[in-house]
């Protein structure tokens, strides 16, 4: 209940902003209801198996579609995941159904990956050289020579060097593993993208080392591309081996046997993903100092330029 000071300076109380609001609120839950009613109805599925694909109890799912649902905006997202129904659609003014936009993000992220790179084909306006700025990014395999050969032509071009797994765990408050062992994969692919995103909008120039593993999600790749002119430091596999102990990092083949052959067979599985880079270095042929000038003589001549 607000306080309205007269002319005459008379205090009195009005509770027209407290009902206004609280009629606001109840018009929003009962629109957020209305949506997952509605996307649940168009994605076939009942209560109970929505209840089950995101984890919240079917008496909060009848609440909210009721528009009794005080529900919090994680237990939203979780239901906005399991409808594959992005989360903004639930609480934007805009009707979902109804908006030209909205409709075409959900048809969009509905497409296959053939369809949707046909759409970016059409509406593309600039050129993917012209998009990336002078953001040179470093991907392959652990024991490449991301970070050592990024660092060292950083400084040659004064440029920034920026580990992409820093900026993650920066953004995150906790190292890369723990990120692992609390939000699992696709959370950590999650913040890899934000990282992607955030240094895209502060950073036209730098060198950026990126951990290998970035291939594996599609959509990611696809924009990290787009965005960042790729070099693929490739490696023997001995070699990625040997420079990872070399470091005083044993884990790889901590007993695991098998780790060669593992090793083998991810480079063998990715091989085709990291050849879509701009260009490639086999840091395997010659020293240090032959890679870096290798290195240096690919972004010189024009892997960047017009960027």
């Amino acid at each position: 209940m607000s306080e309205i000071v007269t002319f005459d300076g008379q205090v009195t109380s009005d509770s027209s902003g407290a009902d206004s609001s609280a009629a606001q609120s109840e018009a929003f839950l009962a629109m957020v209801g209305d949506r997952v009613r509605a996307a649940r109805a168009r994605k076939g599925i009942s209560r109970r198996v929505l209840s089950e694909m995101s984890g919240v109890s079917p008496r909060y799912l009848a609440q909210l579609e009721g528009g009794k649902g005080n529900i919090s905006i994680a237990l939203l997202l979780k239901i906005s995941e399991a409808l594959d129904f992005n989360i903004e659609w639930l609480v934007s003014k805009d009707d979902p159904w109804n908006s030209e936009a909205a409709m075409a993000r959900f048809l969009f992220s509905n497409a296959t990956r053939q369809q949707r790179q046909r759409v970016l084909d059409i509406l593309e306006t600039e050129k993917p050289q012209n998009a990336r700025a002078g953001r040179i990014a470093l991907i392959g395999l652990r024991g490449a020579g991301k970070s050592t050969l990024g660092r060292l032509a950083a400084a040659e071009l004064d440029i920034p060097f920026l580990e992409l797994n820093d900026e993650i765990e920066a953004a995150s408050g906790m190292p890369v593993n723990e990120v692992f062992s609390l939000y699992g994969q696709d959370g950590y692919r999650r913040l890899e993208r934000q990282a992607l995103e955030r240094i895209v909008a502060t950073h036209e120039n730098l060198i950026l080392a990126v951990a290998g593993g970035i291939v594996s999600e599609p959509d990611t790749y696809t924009y990290f591309l787009r965005h960042y002119a790729a070099i693929w430091l490739k490696a023997r596999p001995e070699d990625h081996m040997s420079r990872v102990q070399g470091q005083g990092d044993e884990r790889p083949m901590t007993g695991n046997p098998d780790a060669m052959a593992d090793l083998h067979r991810i480079l063998e599985s990715r091989e085709v993903l990291y050849a879509k880079a701009d260009a490639m270095i086999d840091t395997s042929d010659g020293g240090q100092q032959d890679s870096l000038n290798s290195l240096l003589g690919v972004i010189r001549n024009g892997l960047a330029e017009g960027c």
